[in-house]
């Protein structure tokens, strides 16, 4: 069977270009390929968890809620458990 001419996408060499530097020629319709993870950087073949944030999620979290560690955590609870303390104290001390 014969194709039908003037359907059909170029079908053309391309060189693909990942978010960590690696390169490599493929073909495709499309005239440039970005990736955003390769075999290269992905956490399954290299054996090594990486942070991958492309869109800004994480720091879009950091900023809406702050980082918070287990020592920040700590610190607020004490001073939330202060807080409590002072107004049981001037709750008992008007009543008395």
């Amino acid at each position: 069977m014969k194709m039908k001419p003037g359907i059909h996408p170029k079908y053309h060499e391309v060189e693909v270009r990942c978010a960590c530097g690696n390169t490599f020629k493929t073909r495709s319709t499309k005239p440039d390929l970005h990736l955003e993870i390769c075999n290269q950087c992905h956490p399954f073949f290299t054996g090594r968890q990486k942070l991958i944030d492309t869109e800004g999620r994480v720091e879009r979290f950091t900023k809406r809620f702050g980082a918070q560690t287990a020592e920040s955590r700590k610190k607020q609870a004490a001073a939330n458990k202060a807080a409590k303390a002072g107004k049981t104290a001037k709750k008992t001390g008007a009543t008395a």
